[in-house]
């Protein structure tokens, strides 16, 4: 064996030794050739060469509390005491997002309720279409105009 091939084998033995050594503290770990960001603990059984528990400081945590909250399927509103929330069904459509909607439960005398599409509606690009049930938000100042909130499915 020549001295240069020896040398190298060497220096590998001792790069790998000090790696592994400080492989626990560094913030990137190499584990059976794969790269592991942010571990603070690998386990690794005998005769395995992959990870069997890391901890990815909170990540897997915080995924799945998001993951809880988009399978809920009941809407959480907060109450607002100056305005009167009503379901109603969309007659009408008309320009510049207004709509005219008829109450549900209403006597049929009763004139149609004008109303527009609220903000969150309009950033989301929620399509409201004739013949929808909505949730309407009505000012006791003026019965006759309203502002739409939600549409159901």
């Amino acid at each position: 064996m020549s001295p240069l091939k020896s040398f190298l084998i060497l220096a590998l033995l001792c790069l790998s030794s000090l790696w592994q050594m400080t492989a626990g503290f560094a913030p990137a770990t190499f584990v059976g050739g794969r790269h592991i960001v942010g571990a603070s603990h690998v386990i690794l059984q005998p005769n395995q060469d992959t990870p069997t528990t890391t901890t990815l400081f909170g990540k897997k945590a915080a995924r799945a509390q998001g993951n809880e909250r988009k399978g809920r399927t009941e809407r959480v509103r907060k109450q607002k005491d100056d305005v009167i929330e009503v379901e109603a069904v969309v007659l009408e459509s008309l320009p510049n997002a207004m709509f005219r909607c008829a109450i549900d439960g209403a006597p049929e005398t009763q004139e149609p309720v004008l109303a527009t599409i609220s903000g969150k509606i309009r950033k989301n690009f929620v399509k409201i279409l004739v013949g929808d049930k909505v949730l309407i938000e009505l000012s006791p100042y003026d019965l006759t105009r309203g502002r739409i909130t939600f549409r159901y499915r």
